[in-house]
């Protein structure tokens, strides 16, 4: 039997590991990098016979556009992650006994091999990177609930969450991040427990914890993801609520072996590098854009197919160029770059679009990337993973563990400012750099040298 994937409750198909607990062995099989982008890549068909479409058909192949969804190599190494942070969770002690004493499935065994904490995580980025989308697609590449009913012969009535995703609040409550949780739990098994725990005005923030702890162990949560960690930052400073909310989440991680992945900007680093232990539990890849290279332009490659103007444009060094300068090697952006180029080219009648319709898009919609980048690895940096590969190579640049958290300045296909001069070997700026610029004095007699007695 096979895993129906998306937010689906499934039966639990057992891989008989032998490891006695029916929650590792209920998790579906890692797939490799191949089936894993091949599963995750959404590419409709590109436009045909462009001469003989209407300009509604146009239109309409615009609105497809944002659906195209190509695969980077730094996703597989995020779906790697969390995969292995959910086996983790299920590895630990805390989920080991819950089975036993429900179930009396585990009187026999030794108890080697089991973790006492779940891991934890954090992914930040650039804004418009595909950070959520990449790991909202990773996630549907598992079941969210696996419903057990028999195991080894006897009675196993249980819920299995695999994970949850939410998204931080913007005034980074404690109690509204344990609402949120509780929403997406019930929304993921069909159940009302928010309407009973707003019914019962639970007054204390730690009543309202202590139920999400408890929730999170009886339905076996194995990973919590948390969107927008940087509105944390946002509101840090006026209602000091960082530190409660950071708190909570540490010992929902403690308390429940409940994985914890974190998702944002890179604002968020400053939160993370505040505290020891903040920065212990939240390493992870720190995104940047693409470099004006190979990388970028296999990607631009991907999407210039869909083009939906009378004639389609040659992707040329200049137009390739010209795209990057005004995107900043964000990908959201090179995408709706793309697409607005083609409906300025549409509503003025142009054939095909070029450098005025590109300017044009990124005037239209005010397209400003940063100017200053977090330090981090370039999506350009990242090397596909080989096939079985389980971990990151040594020496890729998957992870960020320097703990710098300086920044570098965006790149430019295109250099920018006035071209240098060409001076003279006798130039004084020349002489300065090169270090003559004392011979170069002393052989023209403008300076005596001094000698010391």
């Amino acid at each position: 039997m096979k895993y129906n994937l998306g937010m689906q409750t499934v039966e639990a198909v057992y891989d008989n590991s032998g490891t006695q607990n029916p929650l590792i062995e209920a998790l579906p099989e890692c797939l490799g990098p191949e089936q894993f982008i091949r599963q995750i890549r959404c590419c409709p068909p590109p436009p045909q016979a462009c001469q003989s479409m209407s300009m509604a058909e146009r239109r309409q192949g615009l609105t497809l556009l944002p659906t195209v969804f190509i695969p980077l190599d730094y996703m597989y190494y995020i779906y790697d992650s969390l995969y292995r942070m959910l086996q983790s969770s299920y590895h630990t002690l805390t989920s080991r006994e819950r089975v036993t004493r429900i179930n009396a499935l585990f009187s026999d065994s030794s108890g080697a091999g089991y973790g006492a904490q779940a891991q934890s995580g954090a992914l930040l980025g650039t804004p418009g990177i595909g950070k959520t989308s990449a790991l909202k697609r990773c996630l549907m590449l598992m079941p969210q609930v696996v419903s057990h009913e028999k195991y080894l012969g006897k009675a196993f009535y249980t819920k299995q969450v695999l994970w949850l995703h939410v998204e931080c609040p913007s005034d980074a409550s404690q109690k509204t991040m344990a609402y949120n949780i509780v929403r997406a739990l019930d929304m993921a098994v069909g159940s009302n427990h928010l309407d009973y725990l707003l019914r019962a005005h639970a007054g204390s923030a730690s009543a309202v914890a202590t139920y999400i702890k408890t929730l999170c162990v009886t339905y076996n949560v194995g990973l919590l993801v948390v969107d927008e960690i940087q509105n944390v930052v946002a509101t840090a400073q006026r209602t000091n609520r960082i530190k409660p909310l950071i708190r909570f989440l540490t010992e929902l991680t403690n308390d429940t072996c409940t994985a914890v992945y974190f998702t944002g900007t890179t604002l968020a680093e400053t939160v993370f590098q505040s505290e020891e232990y903040l920065r212990r539990r939240t390493r992870g890849p720190r995104l940047l854009p693409f470099k004006p290279d190979g990388a970028y332009r296999s990607f631009l490659s991907s999407l210039w197919p869909y083009q939906y103007t009378p004639e389609q444009a040659m992707l040329t060094d200049k137009l390739a160029n010209q795209i990057y300068d005004y995107s900043g090697g964000i990908p959201a952006y090179i995408s709706k770059i793309l697409e607005e180029a083609q409906a300025q080219a549409l509503m003025r009648g142009v054939d095909k679009i070029d450098g005025k319709m590109v300017a044009a898009a990124a005037d239209y919609l005010a397209i400003q990337p940063p100017r200053e980048l977090g330090t981090g690895t370039f999506l350009s940096d990242f090397q596909a993973p080989a096939e079985g590969a389980i971990e990151p190579p040594e020496g890729n640049p998957a992870e960020n563990t320097s703990g710098d958290t300086g920044s570098v300045k965006r790149l430019y296909a295109v250099q920018r400012g006035r071209r240098a001069d060409q001076r003279d070997e006798r130039d004084l700026l020349v002489a300065y750099k090169t270090g003559t610029l004392r011979e170069l004095l002393l052989s023209h007699g403008m300076v005596e040298e001094v000698v010391l007695c």
